[in-house]
């Protein structure tokens, strides 16, 4: 088949800049053919390539004593003891879940899946952080449904439990939702694989599912801003099985028992392409592929469909010649695809080959490790305003604004939607805190969350950056976990716009000064710009994942509130409502500076939770809502009523940050007082659990009423 002719319209249409397009003259010393403009357009872009972030993510804290692998593999690798390594990553599945809520979401699933079994992990848990607009916008519902049937129909078919996660409404969602996917998995700390290839001549072996025609193009429009042309753009999606997954997943384990797998690299973004370059880009290789050897299911591919083809359930690996029969014949078991496609070389070089003919050769370092880099010009997000005095408001009626909202009601039924038990490990499920799960056939735990709130990112991006990381720390701390690492997912708007890159640098400083204080360094993640639709961008949303581990020794903190027991607030605040829940939810307004973040004191107080943990009951971090809505869900969730002594609605709603509610019975209560006086740590007594009834100074509801509102307010939406 003819390959079309290079024209400035087709380089534009590729998202390839002037400048760009000069520098790939420059390279070639010649015009690229139509395939090699494919390959340049999907690994030069946004999302393959980071050209506008890698300048500015080098300066995040990315090794620790625990660190086992850090940023630029597949996911990140954490030691755990005994041996055993935790893997994980985040990354996002925005614009697919936008145009094809069910398909865009189930594959973002299926995706980072894939980037934690490709280490050689067994994955154990999911997460997922969502982002929609307002709840009435006539997108929401759709996106809402197909979004959240998609992430439980991918992640319940495939068998991993989903543990965690948030759901956020805001009208800067409107025109461009985020679907933001975790995964973590367990494996030998020994037996880790990674995606150098190494050894020159060497079989390059496909493995999987057949390539078809889904996908191709999706990292390139993933790195553009959404416009009119939008349902264009839907074969751009691509179409999961899970069930072909979870079959490729037990093969791939059962194949690195062998020994035959020299390198491997999961088939994500760009496809054939990316996994190829990337592989011999760290082993510092070339790498031929003959692609009349590519399974395909639809007939007549040509090799730019084939190399930029993101078909899912696909994986690329380097093989042990010697391995070659017991190779295959674990694949041919599991009844999966198997074909020597190429081979690695000893020059830098990308040669790809279709039926006999070159359809690209490509210097490969150029793809790669030498692709564009920018330090784009940024302006510091302007100071916010001083905030305007808040009213005093009745907190009962404020409380209930809160509860209804479907930013801070019950996700039930979200949650509900997702498998949480299987493989029959899970200790907390979802809607209550970070998730907890049992590291099979020991007697150590795993904490996940997931945290970010946008509206202070957008108010102050520094101290936004300091507070995700310290919520995610809290969380962890909250169920009596040891903050073990992070994986962040960074989603910003265009760019090319000084003041959304403002904000992504300011988000990452005060990430990279979180993590380095609380030791918890960055240790994967994902970068997805560009989160605009005509021109109108997203709150910027570094969404935080964190892992956190409870040792054999250590008791998890997973209890309820009793009748009698005390409510201890550990920390100290100001009564902070700028950017708050009350003042968006009761009073529709965004406004004032986000809380500052004292991270010695952040340290301090999770410290002192873990270290007094035989006195805690019950135990929850401080964070939108403020102590009201904290000590609100934690009678919620207990089936008690809760008195707070506190009528003055700064101090009940405000969100000062480094702060947990804590139940407990009232000799309990007094040695943590006293161990608290010995540490240095604020602590007070707030009001105690008990009856049926909510009360806050002298306004009161049932409990039954509030927990109705609470339960019943989402559902009643969407279902």
């Amino acid at each position: 088949m003819q390959e079309p002719a290079i024209t400035d319209d087709l380089i534009e249409a590729h998202g390839i800049k002037p400048d760009e397009y000069a520098e790939i003259l420059r390279i070639l010393n010649r015009e690229p053919t139509f395939t090699e403009l494919g390959i340049f357009s999907a690994m030069w872009n946004e999302h393959c390539s980071y050209k506008s972030s890698k300048i500015h993510l080098r300066k995040l804290p990315t090794t620790g004593p625990q660190v086992i692998c850090g940023p630029g593999e597949n996911a990140g690798v954490v030691d755990i003891g005994d041996g055993q390594a935790v893997v994980f990553k985040m990354e996002s599945h925005n614009h697919p879940s936008y145009i094809e809520p069910y398909q865009g979401a189930a594959t973002g699933v299926g995706g980072i899946l894939r980037d934690v079994f490709t280490m050689g992990a067994r994955p154990i848990a999911a997460m997922n952080s969502l982002s929609f607009g307002e709840k009435d916008h006539p997108k929401t519902r759709q996106l809402v449904h197909g979004v959240v049937e998609g992430v439980g129909g991918y992640g319940n078919a495939f068998g991993v439990p989903t543990v965690g996660g948030e759901v956020r409404f805001h009208p800067a969602y409107n025109g461009n939702c985020l679907v933001n996917a975790f995964a973590a998995g367990l494996a030998d700390a020994d037996k880790i694989f990674y995606s150098a290839a190494s050894g020159v001549g060497r079989p390059v072996v496909y493995l999987g599912a057949k390539t078809g025609r889904d996908g191709v193009g999706g990292a390139t429009m993933a790195s553009a801003e959404f416009d009119e042309s939008i349902e264009e753009k839907r074969p751009t999606v691509q179409v999961g099985d899970p069930f072909t997954e979870k079959r490729l997943m037990e093969a791939t384990l059962e194949l690195m028992q062998t020994g035959a797998v020299i390198s491997i690299q999961d088939m994500g973004a760009a496809g054939l392409t990316c996994s190829a370059v990337e592989m011999g880009d760290k082993g510092d290789l070339g790498v031929r592929l003959d692609l009349e050897k590519v399974p395909c299911r639809e007939p007549g591919m040509t090799a730019y469909e084939m190399m930029l083809s993101e078909s899912q359930e696909r994986m690329l690996m380097v093989l042990d010649p010697a391995k070659e029969a017991e190779a295959k014949a674990v694949f041919d078991k599991w009844d999966l695809d198997f074909a020597i496609v190429g081979e690695t070389i000893d020059e830098d070089r990308f040669l790809i080959v279709h039926n006999g003919e070159v359809k690209a050769d490509l210097p490969l370092k150029a793809l790669s490790g030498n692709a564009p880099e920018y330090d784009r010009p940024w302006v510091p997000s302007e100071a916010a305003q001083p905030l305007e005095d808040v009213p005093q408001v009745d907190p009962l009626d404020a409380l209930r604004a809160l509860v209804a909202s479907p930013n801070y009601c019950a996700r039930e039924w979200v949650y509900e939607q997702y498998d949480s038990q299987v493989m029959a490990d899970t200790m907390r499920i979802p809607g209550f805190g970070a998730g907890v799960i049992r590291v099979h056939g020991t007697e150590k735990k795993l904490a996940f969350t997931s945290d970010v709130t946008p509206r202070y990112v957008r108010a102050n991006p520094v101290e936004g950056g300091k507070q995700a990381v310290a919520e995610a720390f809290r969380n962890l701390c909250a169920v009596g976990a040891t903050p073990l690492a992070t994986t962040d997912n960074l989603n910003f708007g265009n760019p090319e716009k000084p003041e959304i890159m403002g904000q992504f640098v300011g988000a990452l400083d005060g990430i990279g000064q979180a993590c380095l204080a609380l030791d918890m360094p960055i240790v994967s993640g994902n970068v997805s710009l560009y989160n605009e639709t005509d021109g109108q961008g997203i709150l910027p949303t570094p969404t935080i994942g964190a892992v956190g581990l409870i040792a054999a020794d250590e008791d998890p903190i997973l209890g309820f509130a009793r009748n009698g027991q005390i409510a201890l607030l550990v920390g100290e605040g100001t009564g902070h409502l700028g950017q708050s829940a009350l003042l968006a939810e009761v009073f529709n307004r965004e406004e004032g500076d986000a809380p500052q973040v004292d991270l010695a004191a952040e340290r301090r107080n999770g410290e002192f939770i873990r270290a007094n943990r035989a006195w805690i009951a019950c135990c929850t971090d401080l964070s939108d809502g403020g102590l009201a809505l904290a000590a609100f869900e934690m009678a919620e969730a207990s089936g008690v009523g809760v008195q707070l002594d506190s009528a003055d609605t700064a101090a009940l709603f405000g969100e000062d940050q480094g702060r947990y509610l804590v139940a407990c019975d009232f000799d309990a209560a007094e040695a943590l007082m006293v161990a608290a006086g010995r540490a240095g740590v604020p602590i007070a007594t707030v009001g105690r659990f008990g009856g049926e009834a909510v009360q806050m100074g002298g306004s009161q509801a049932p409990l039954q009423e509030l927990s109705a509102l609470y339960r019943e307010s989402f559902g009643g939406h969407f279902a």
